[in-house]
Order: C-alpha cells, then structure tokens, then sequence
C-alpha cells in the first residue's frame, strides 16, 4: 500500500479534471448560449423549422483557438434551453466551412427535397481556401440532423480570394431567393437572385457607404415591423467590419436596397466592445425578426481567459424600427422568454436618492436588472456592477453630453494588452421623461446593457474576480434619482 500512495497522489489531479462537470466554469455564461468546449465565432444559418430554432455557428472541433472552420449545431424550442447535436458542415480537403445561412426550400425549387411533406433545409455557405472563396450548397433531408454537399459545387465562384458570408432568403414578390454576399475589400455588399439556389444572377451592389474603415462581411437583410405602427414595416440591412458592426434602414425591391438615413452617419446595433456578425431569425412563428450575434473581439479573441470554451452567443433580441429625429432607429428588446429562468424577484420600494455611493442589498455574478435613474443637469451618475476590491464595471450617464457609456477599466485585463484599449465605449442617449431606464444582464463575464427600451446597446465582456460580485449605484455629487428597481438572480439554461 505504501509503494501504491505516491501513484494515487499523482494521479488525483487527472481524476478530478475527470469529473469537472462542463457549464460550471469560473467565467462560463448560464444563460448565455456557449458550446460545451472549443472555439466558436459568427452565428449561421439561423432558421426556424417544424417547433426548433436551429443555431448553427463557426467552430472548431480540434481546439480552443480558431482554426478548422466547420459549421456546430445546436437546436431550441424557445431560444432559451439550446440542445446540441453533432456537427453539421465540416472542414473539407482544405477547405474550411466559412459562415452563411440556412433556408428551408418550402417549394423544393432546388429539387434537393426528397418529399413533399419534408422540405429541404439548404445551407448556402462560404468555401474557403488560403486563395479562393467561393458559395457552396449542403442540404438535409431529416430536420437538419446530417448534410450532404451538392454535386454541383461551387455555385457562384468569382476566382476571388475575399467574397463570402452568403445570407440568402425567399423575396415572394418576384418569386426568386435574394443572396447578400459580401466583396469585403472592396466595402460593398453585392445582391444576386436565384430561382433555384443553384444558378445565380448578379442585380446590384451596396456601398461603400458609412464605415469603411474596415473589411465588410456578415451581411443580413430582413425586414422588420414599424413601432407603434400596424402593419407598416421596414428592411434593415446588417453589415460587420473587423470588430464593430453598423445597419442601415430603407426599403428593397428584390434587387436593390435603398438606405434612407443620412449616407455619412453611421449608427450601430451594438455599441460595446463585444459584439459581432449578428443575423437573424426571419422565419419566426411572429415574422419578427430574432437577432443572435457573437460576444467577442478579432482584436484579443483568442486570448480571453476561458477553457475549455472560447467565445458565446448574445442573448435573442426582438427587432423593429422608429424614427428618432430624422432618423431611422434599430430597436432592439431581449425575448420575453428569458423571463422563464428569472428565480425570485427582489424589488426596492420607493426611490432611492445618491449623492455619492449606495451599495444595493443583494450580490450576483448571474443576475437581470432593471432600473430607472434621474440623471441631474451636467451630472455623471450610473451603477457600477461586478463590484469587489478596486474592480467594478460601470454603466454611466453622462448628462452634459447626453451620452451612455460602459467602463471596464477597472476590471482584470493582464490576459491581452488589446483588451483594455477598448475598456470605455460612448453612444448618444436623449433622456425619456427626465430618465433614462436602464434593463441590465450580467451573467458571470458578459454583461449587455438595453437602454430606454431598445434604443442603444451595449455588449461587453468582463473577467472578474469570484469575490466581484457587489451592486452599487452612484453619482459625482449631485443628487441622482434611482426608481423602480427590480433585481432577478438568473437560473442555468444548462441544468
């Protein structure tokens, strides 16, 4: 027994990695989508599909890194509880499955279907190479359980080494399917139609206009309901670039689309540091659109402090548009269903006046907010969250300028010297009424922040300490007003 002691004691670290349960990780999302291990960026292929929100997403099944580009899968009757199944599209004779989307070919126009009570579902996706992308189709016959590569491959193929990212959907009107697809290098997103996704033909292109600063990919064009408005809609196009995204609002043809804000501003669905290639839902039982996006940044991406995953989803968010001004204005509101996974409410009666600090009652790492705050003419007020020690993220308003801004300056940042140089984010925010109403998620190392209903957002990651998990509202010496707060703790989606 003695010559068996040293043996055991070596090999206790191995059997309790063994028995590390997955989802239960120091900095592991509970209510944010993650894959159980490995690397993951741009959602694809959302789509609806006989009762399951199918989420398909970039990732690599060999490691924590980026690399091996294929296509994981997971599959949701309410796009809150993700249930995974095997990967879907995989890196093939070198050629890595690059993002795109899925349709289900209701009409079986690309003849792929097998029966005509059983659509095809068709991803149409980039094929990527060190000198040549180009767009390939895969289908599935059985609700998205395996695929199969067309025959005919690639099916639109420009000899081009950046042409990607497919977004593709059924424009009724001229009876044809619509392709986005992005020229990055060039800043412009380039329209084809199809009758039968195989056959492409070339209508217009779109850009360069707003940020051109850097390479655009990840388009999405859908169309989405006017607020307050019955039965009057809008299209909202979605473009990303290196490590922002912006939208534009207009109308489209079925060949062209046309932005009707001001061609020299540029306004954004997500003004945080993390949030990138969003798309969306358009087939949604409601025909509202559902966007997803990925909460990371190309500029530290691989080297934030997680394992054994790396990179998530941001929480579902419900699309419409209104005028601001003279503007168009993308509101965004987290789906009503997050509310199943709320535990017990704790609300603060009354309101709560700050000169200096409050520290609020309760503490969380995994928590949903809400509160209202009254800032004072030129004052900075706000709430500081993931507070412990000299660490805290901030969400302030600053009502000299009217602007909302994040700041995580003063949060753990040693693992990538990027990641503190986007540390302080800024976006114009009117007030509403005198307020500014604030609906917060943190949950363990992303926090999203949705102000005045959906007007601005705000993705972020942080990395706390396990001890940062206080709550405190502040202000810089002027009275600041805080009312109807409301204070969730968050269940695991994953248990």
């Amino acid at each position: 027994m003695k010559k068996l002691a040293p043996l055991l004691l070596n090999l206790i670290p191995f059997l309790m990695q063994a028995q590390t349960t997955f989802y239960e990780e120091r900095f592991r999302p509970q209510y944010h989508f993650s894959s159980q291990k490995n690397w993951i960026n741009d959602p694809n292929g959302l789509v609806y599909h006989n009762g399951e929100y199918h989420l398909f997403y970039q990732h690599n099944p060999f490691g924590n890194i980026w690399g091996h580009m294929s296509w994981g899968h997971s599959v949701s009757k309410d796009l809150v509880k993700w249930k995974p199944l095997p990967l879907a599209l995989k890196e093939e004779r070198g050629k890595m499955a690059f993002s795109g989307s899925v349709v289900v070919d209701t009409k079986n126009t690309s003849a792929l279907g097998k029966k005509k009570e059983n659509p095809p579902m068709v991803a149409v996706f980039t094929a990527h190479d060190s000198i040549n992308q180009s767009q390939y189709l895969a289908f599935s016959n059985d609700q998205g359980r395996s695929w199969n590569s067309f025959a005919g491959n690639p099916v639109l193929d420009l000899n081009k080494r950046d042409f990607r990212d497919p977004n593709v959907f059924w424009y009724e009107q001229t009876k044809q399917w619509v392709m986005m697809v992005s020229m990055p290098i060039e800043k412009m997103i380039s329209i084809y139609t199809s009758p039968n996704l195989k056959q492409w033909t070339f209508q217009s292109n779109f850009g360069p206009i707003g940020d051109t600063s850097g390479v655009w990919e990840c388009p999405d064009l859908f169309q989405v309901p006017i607020a307050g408005e019955t039965n009057k809609k809008k299209w909202v196009l979605l473009i990303s670039q290196n490590s922002s995204m912006q939208y534009y609002v207009g109308e489209f043809d079925g060949k062209k689309f046309y932005n009707e804000n001001s061609p020299t501003k540029i306004v954004r669905p997500d003004y945080g540091s993390d949030y990138y290639a969003a798309i969306t839902f358009k087939n949604t039982p409601d025909r509202i659109p559902v966007s997803i996006g990925w909460v990371n940044n190309w500029n530290y991406a691989n080297e934030i402090p997680t394992d054994p995953w790396k990179g998530a989803m941001s929480i579902p968010r419900k699309l419409s548009v209104k005028k601001i001004g003279s503007e168009w204005s993308l509101i965004q509101e987290p789906i009503k269903a997050l509310r199943a996974i709320r535990s017990m409410e704790e609300r603060l009666s009354g309101t709560i006046s700050v000169k200096n600090s409050y520290t609020l009652p309760f503490k969380s790492n995994c928590f949903e907010m809400e509160v209202d705050l009254k800032p004072v003419k030129n004052g900075i007020c706000g709430i500081k969250v993931a507070v412990g020690g000299n660490h805290s993220f901030i969400i302030g308003y600053d009502a000299k300028s009217a602007q909302l801004f994040t700041d995580r300056s003063n949060t753990p940042s040693n693992f990538s010297k990027q990641f503190p140089l986007s540390a302080k984010k800024y976006a114009s925010l009117k007030t509403q009424n005198d307020k500014v109403k604030l609906h917060i998620f943190f949950d363990k190392s992303i926090v999203e922040v949705y102000a005045n209903n959906g007007e601005l957002v705000f993705t972020s990651q942080v990395f706390p300490e396990e001890t940062d998990t206080g709550i405190e509202f502040f202000s810089d010496g002027n009275d600041t007003v805080f009312e109807q707060i409301s204070f969730w703790p968050m269940r695991s989606i994953w248990k």
